[in-house]
């Protein structure tokens, strides 16, 4: 017989073999990303964020009972269906096998799956894109959700070489961009340059090799920036084919981190007025 409680919809659980908890036992070394779009959040901000979204929703939390106090404005959003399960602190860390989850995580799962056209389909006049190319880093990708989404870009869309943006660590750096953002997973980066074009959207290839400064650019109509991989960058084929350019910088010194490079060339794109 199960150990538990129950107080104000919350439900106090010390038994670990609890099935009810199988979905976070050691998430650090059993990812839940690729299965059935389910994944996992981390912290108060990136659980607002999952129950706040119209794109996924939560499938149950798991609380430690030190930070249930702090949570009395977020636990209301909660839907009654879902399940809030406290445990001790000490049990969370053998549950979720590492101490820094900061006492709060969730199950979610998607509810919206985009793809590339629906994406473009529903673009306003004045769209900003950001098209990603083999970025396989987890800190990278949480990293330029989280610029998409402070510098108003439209979407993201991801060729199949990219990392998953709901890979636990990704959601957690994008501090919940990426359960914010409307984006798309599939494909490849040929094919989806191609789909962008013929919707007439105009592309920019970010290259520092590019003769071409990013601050000369006209900005107007739909555009979309293309990122590549470190290191490789974009491929040569799509750098030849495409409007390329590059941000200016020292010519000691030419390569930045593609998430530092996207902030800076978002910023320079961006439609928004944020005076």
């Amino acid at each position: 017989m199960h150990n538990q409680t129950k107080n104000n919809s919350v439900i106090f659980i010390n038994d670990l073999a609890d099935k009810r908890l199988g979905a976070y036992l050691n998430i650090k070394e059993k990812d839940l990303t690729g299965r059935e779009s389910r994944f996992i959040a981390e912290g108060k901000v990136v659980l607002r964020v999952l129950l706040n979204s119209s794109q996924f929703e939560a499938e149950s939390l798991l609380i430690t009972e030190n930070k249930l106090a702090g949570l009395q404005d977020i636990l209301p959003l909660v839907p009654d269906h879902v399940p809030v399960y406290a445990v001790s602190p000490s049990d969370m860390d053998q549950i979720a096998g590492f101490n820094v989850h900061r006492g709060i995580l969730a199950v979610g799962q998607r509810k919206t799956l985009h793809n590339i056209q629906n994406l473009i389909e529903n673009l306003p006049d004045n769209a900003l894109i950001l098209i990603l190319c083999g970025i396989s880093n987890h800190d990278n990708i949480g990293s330029i959700f989280r610029n998409a989404a402070a510098f108003e870009a439209s979407c993201v869309m991801l060729d199949e070489t990219c990392c998953d943006p709901l890979y636990r660590k990704a959601i957690r750096v994008s501090v919940g961009a990426t359960l914010q953002m409307p984006y798309a997973h599939n494909g490849k980066i040929d094919d989806i340059v191609k789909t962008v074009a013929e919707a007439g959207i105009n592309l920019i290839a970010l290259s520092p090799q590019s003769p071409q400064s990013l601050y000369d650019l006209p900005v107007n109509g739909r555009t979309a920036l293309l990122l590549g991989t470190e290191g490789e960058g974009l491929p040569q084929h799509l750098l030849t084919s495409l409007q390329s350019a590059r941000i200016p910088m020292s010519r000691r010194f030419d390569s930045l981190n593609v998430a530092t490079a996207s902030g800076i060339a978002l910023s320079c794109l961006s439609r928004a007025n944020f005076d």
